[in-house]
């Protein structure tokens, strides 16, 4: 029984292994046609076949990310939007 166990998982991971492969090759192909019939429609409408690209604006991803949190994007805060409150002490 444990051998026939072993030898069932063996299978099973092979298995998966052999469709995660092929979902692979299927994205690639996949990828590979989308790309020549850019390539070709191009071509017949007499254009240059361009790279395909993702153009990325570094600028803007860091200052989205490194912004101080707020209304006010630029950093700068205006007194007039602080409140003064006083603290309580918490209740149990």
């Amino acid at each position: 029984m444990k051998k026939f166990s072993r030898v069932l998982l063996r299978v099973a991971l092979l298995l998966a292994g052999v469709v995660f492969a092929a979902s692979l090759l299927v994205a690639a192909l996949l990828m590979l046609s989308l790309w020549l019939l850019r390539s070709a429609w191009a071509r017949l409408n007499g254009r240059p076949v361009g790279r395909w690209t993702f153009k990325v604006d570094r600028q803007a991803v860091w200052d989205r990310f490194h912004r101080s949190p707020g209304p006010h994007p630029t950093g700068q805060r205006n007194d007039a939007d602080v409140i003064d409150v006083q603290a309580k002490e918490k209740l149990h």
